[in-house]
């Protein structure tokens, strides 16, 4: 993390209640409410995956600054995807299920990405254990350009307080705080690993162009998976729309309830991403982030 912002990054070890938390969390908005809930269904694998790519990591880290923001980043990941399983089963308790989805997530967690490179145990050699490594290091670097982007966003935004249930609001801002937080460690530990700024720059845009249609794709299909189980019969033509049409519908919705990012605010953080002297720490406002932190109720709760 840059000199001028770093600071101890620190896990905060919070505890949600959703027993009064409707299935609309956000009032009078239920595309808003399952696109955001479809997050719960992606995190937890993924989370999980970070920490392990990570712990990987870190013996390969030679920079002791650097080694530190490492391990609060992964201790500050596991909590969030504890925090998220525990958001599925409030996803449960109204009636939802996702078996189908979570199998594609855990396949591409633990599988397509897993310890044997793509899943393919033949390609499992030693001399491409460091370049398999620093690649998914790589590809998390591009994943948390989002999840910066999407904190300070959130950080920003005034209608889930004025729209939302407190407790899961409360959920998604601490969580996106503290991606504001530590949006930088992911993009230093990239640079770190590699091994010229040429191929650091050329590698970071290769992953970004795999990453930003995955990304899409499984919001898109986390929301989709939700909106098809909802007794609304309005609410469930949006499970059928195509990836075009739910992101068209992102754009309109968010232009006109500020619940949701636009899909145009993505493609815009996309394009800052090919900057050649592009660096997170320009994404977000860690003072912020550290401010909702201060005054979330999850994050000081005392047991």
């Amino acid at each position: 993390m840059k000199a001028e912002t770093r600071h101890s990054l620190q896990p905060r070890h919070v505890q949600f209640d959703f027993s009064e938390t409707p299935l609309y969390w956000l009032r009078d908005d239920a595309f808003s409410t399952h696109m955001i809930n479809g997050i719960h269904l992606l995190l937890p694998e993924g989370e999980l995956w970070f920490c392990r790519v990570y712990n990987k990591a870190l013996p390969l880290v030679t920079d002791d600054d650097l080694r530190a923001d490492v391990q609060g980043f992964i201790r500050q990941e596991a909590i969030h995807s504890r925090a998220h399983s525990k958001a599925q089963d409030y996803l449960r308790e109204h009636g939802l299920s996702f078996d189908e989805y979570h199998q594609r997530v855990a396949w591409l967690f633990q599988s397509l990405l897993g310890e044997h490179p793509l899943g393919l145990k033949s390609l499992d050699r030693k001399e491409w254990r460091k370049q398999w490594l620093v690649l998914r290091v790589g590809i998390i670097a591009a994943i948390e350009h989002f999840t910066g982007v999407l904190g300070q966003w959130a950080m920003d935004n005034t209608s889930w307080e004025e729209n939302g249930d407190p407790a899961m609001v409360d959920l998604f801002k601490w969580h996106l705080a503290e991606e504001v937080e530590h949006r930088t460690v992911a993009f230093d530990l990239f640079e770190h690993l590699c091994q010229t700024q040429l191929g650091f720059y050329i590698s970071r845009q290769a992953l970004m162009a795999l990453v930003f249609p995955l990304f899409l794709y499984f919001i898109a299909e986390g929301g989709r998976t939700l909106y098809r189980q909802d007794p609304s019969p309005k609410v469930k033509r949006f499970g059928r729309m195509s990836m075009f049409n739910i992101f068209r519908e992102l754009e309109r919705v968010g232009k006109d309830t500020g619940n949701v990012p636009t899909f145009s605010f993505l493609v815009r953080a996309t394009f800052r991403w090919l900057a050649p002297d592009f660096h997170p720490v320009h994404e977000g406002d860690t003072q912020q982030a550290l401010d909702y932190l201060a005054r979330s109720p999850a994050a000081n709760h005392v047991s």
